[in-house]
């Protein structure tokens, strides 16, 4: 083994692939048991005096450091590999005197999918004067492990790479060899903030390359150490790609890159600088201040008064007052008191936020936030009007008397899991070596076997005050009522404000469960151009005269101006829908964000007059559900960054829009595909589908009058709710309130 500054002018003593057990961190299944470790180490000294007397006391004896080796790893258990070579490296330098050991360490059986995965470390007698045996340092340090490495050996995976056609049909075998250069020291046992979390970065990236179809290993290899850098945080990491097949009379070929964060962050500011000079609105998001260096995940609760209110106004506490951004949250829950059973039950949510604070002084900022918003001292686990507890804290390991990190209930908290996956699914934990996704599978699969079962847990969103909607549990319907005078079905019919009341009157009893008004057509060809005063004509009125007889269903508001949203929810409107997902109003994040409404974000390209043109309805691949999907979930991100909160996201593929006939079909047949799947960008997040009348269904049945479709209406209906569609947007109410009763019947978990 070479590495870079060797001392050239000592001798080496070399021993190679010493097979030994030990238990070493946790094998390929996340087990603490012992397994297979492969040592591999070099000592530097001067061998000289052996060499011209032939006596081996004048030089450092093998076999007496692998019987050292073997004793300390036969006798000792280690929470990492490093904390192994680390051992290894002090008993060479410190107690054989060497001047200067290499060592690598390598498990076989660490990863499902690799032939090994390890580290390689070296060290000097000199840097052990600057390490004392706690690990803290003295002296300088500022040289010390720049050599260190951590490598993954031989990770065999299958994906479609080439580009040629044949290579298109079929995945092939792929050999990835990464190494990554840790940005801190891989020094101590003792150490618990890891650079790195390989276990974690090779599912992240075995998912990603399993699902891909990269055309040239160029882009392959480069996007594979983009995600190592961007998505698992490591330094810097030199990949290895192999194509084993692709040369019929050679081993393989392949590529070998390196990249560093250097690199990265050139990428993302060019990245930047192109959607400022290319985007058609201006992107929103936070501000992040360049000190708030640490990700913490904190769960928040409520069981007392305004549980929705409270939780609201926890995440503003946390920003004004907690100096704190939050980054994201996850969807909201309703979940059964756990310990202390006899109280209301809970709203439960997680939120990610970036901060300057140490673990402790955020601690204390929770507490006053909740005691701002009423929580006494009580009995443990009472009832309270908000809980704010600290999950994680960067890759922080810590236990004092007033705080434990990772947060000491996690595995065994449903009503913390579900949250927690929403946005962190894949973070390992670092004390279980479990991801949180894999942590709630076995918790789920305990419950199960349970007599009581799994807990009643509901994905809720608070779709007006004091009124939540389960998701799972039924279908609901959204009345149209258009207050326009050339919609492509009912233009005209209800731009007289008594008639537009009365409609909504009439599908309430019809058994619809929110009314989306608008006040603009959006149908092919139409005119979207008039000002957003006509808009807001057309459509406040009706809400204010709904709201002043008493109407008390949800109202939605269909518009893409952010100026009518916001009237439309001043008058009493409870749901904004927007066809353009956010995109086309740069005011109109701002807006949703700031109202704390549900919204709708939908698919669509172009506007009314433009969406049918060929390059609307011309997609990449001709893959339109996979195009729609990584559309839907920019807009998702964008809502996400300006503050709305992801419990009151619903996304809409956009039936119709910018999409032909076999387009629509394709979503409607894959529409499981784009919100369950757990490779989706989109999964779990609850989805609206507008079918009603579409000129889809008259192509399919050859009824060209709009309003007669509503068999073919029926059938679309039907089809949307098996592929798990939350929200039906329909004209005929009564009819497809009669298709959701059957449907939920038959597909709904709970009826």
């Amino acid at each position: 083994m070479e590495t870079e500054g060797e001392p050239k002018h000592l001798d080496k003593i070399l021993i190679k692939n010493l097979v030994l057990k030990n238990v070493t961190g946790v094998d390929s299944w996340q087990r603490l048991k012992s397994q297979p470790v492969v040592i591999s180490v070099w000592l530097y000294t001067d061998i000289t005096a052996a060499g011209n007397s032939d006596h081996v006391t004048n030089s450092i004896h093998y076999g007496h450091v692998t019987k050292a080796i073997t004793k300390l790893a036969e006798t000792s258990t280690f929470k990492s590999i490093e904390a192994l070579g680390h051992a290894i490296l002090r008993l060479c330098c410190v107690d054989f005197k060497a001047e200067r050991t290499a060592v690598r360490v390598e498990q076989p059986k660490a990863l499902l999918h690799a032939a090994a995965a390890g580290v390689q470390l070296s060290r000097t007698r000199a840097d052990f004067e600057s390490i004392q045996e706690n690990g803290e340092t003295v002296g300088d340090v500022s040289g010390l492990g720049v050599d260190d490495m951590v490598f993954v050996k031989d990770l065999r995976l299958s994906t479609i790479i080439g580009v040629n056609p044949w290579e298109r049909e079929e995945k092939q075998v792929v050999l990835i060899n990464l190494t990554v250069y840790p940005s801190k020291i891989l020094f101590s046992d003792t150490e618990a903030n890891k650079s790195y979390h390989m276990r974690t970065m090779v599912r992240t990236l075995t998912r990603h390359i399993e699902s891909s179809g990269y055309k040239t290993v160029e882009a392959f290899a480069v996007t594979v150490a983009r995600i190592a850098l961007e998505k698992c945080h490591v330094n810097k990491i030199r990949v290895r790609l192999e194509k084993p097949s692709a040369i019929l009379f050679a081993d393989a070929s392949g590529i070998e890159v390196t990249r560093d964060r250097h690199w990265l962050n050139r990428m993302l500011e060019e990245e930047r600088k192109s959607r400022r000079t290319f985007a058609h609105h201006v992107e929103a998001g936070k501000e992040i201040p360049a000190e708030y260096t640490h990700t913490a995940y904190i769960a928040l609760g409520s069981n007392m008064g305004d549980r929705v209110g409270n939780l609201y106004t926890a995440l503003e506490m946390l920003e004004n007052e907690c100096q704190s951004v939050v980054l994201d949250t996850s969807f909201l829950y309703e979940t059964p008191p756990m310990y202390y059973t006899e109280q209301p039950a809970f709203l439960n949510a997680v939120c990610k936020i970036a901060t300057c604070l140490d673990p402790h002084a955020l601690l204390e900022r929770l507490k006053h936030v909740e005691s701002t918003l009423g929580r006494t001292a009580s009995f443990r686990n009472a009832p309270r009007p908000v809980d704010l507890d600290i999950l994680f804290y960067n890759d922080l390991v810590l236990e004092t008397e007033t705080l434990t990190i990772p947060h000491i209930g996690i595995q065994e908290r449903e009503f913390v899991l579900w949250p927690l996956c929403d946005i962190a699914k894949d973070m390992e934990h670092p004390k279980l070596y479990k991801t949180c996704g894999q942590l709630l599978s076995q918790l789920l699969k305990v419950a199960a076997e349970h007599e009581q079962g799994p807990a009643k847990i509901d994905k809720v969103i608070p779709i007006q005050p004091g009124q939540l909607w389960a998701w799972k549990r039924k279908t609901y319907i959204m009345g149209i009522l258009n207050t326009t005078p050339d919609s492509f079905s009912d233009g005209g019919n209800y731009i007289d404000i008594d008639q537009a009341v009365a409609a909504a009157e009439q599908m309430k009893v019809d058994g619809a469960d929110i009314i989306d008004i608008g006040g603009m057509s959006t149908r092919p060809g139409a005119d979207d151009q008039f000002p957003a005063e006509e808009e807001i004509r057309r459509v406040v009125p009706v809400i204010k005269k709904l709201r002043e007889r008493g109407f008390d269903l949800p109202i939605s508001i269909d518009t893409f101006r952010a100026s009518v949203a916001e009237a439309a929810v001043a008058a009493g409107a409870n749901l904004i829908n927007d066809i353009s997902g956010g995109a086309r109003d740069p005011d109109m994040l701002a807006v949703m964000a700031k109202s704390k409404v549900p919204v709708c974000l939908m698919h669509m390209r172009g506007d009314a007059k433009t969406m049918m043109a060929k390059e609307n309805v011309t997609y990449d691949n001709d893959d339109v559900v996979e195009d729609v999907s990584l559309r839907l979930q920019h807009l998702v991100q964008q809502a996400i960054a300006a503050g709305v909160c992801r419990w009151n996201i619903i996304i809409d593929p956009g039936l119709g829009f910018a999409k032909t006939t076999k387009h629509d079909i394709e979503i409607l047949r894959r529409l499981r595909d784009m919100t369950h799947d757990h490779d989706s960008p989109l999964e779990g997040l609850p989805s609206l589908m507008g079918p009603s009348r579409k000129k889809f269904i008259g192509n399919l049945t050859g009824v060209s009058e709009a309003k007669n479709r509503t068999y073919g209406t029926a059938a679309a209906v039907a089809a949307s709710i098996a592929g798990g569609a939350n929200i039906m947007r329909v004209h005929d109410v009564r009819p497809m309130w009669e298709v959701t009763q059957v449907c939920d019947s038959v597909w709904k978990q709970d009826v």
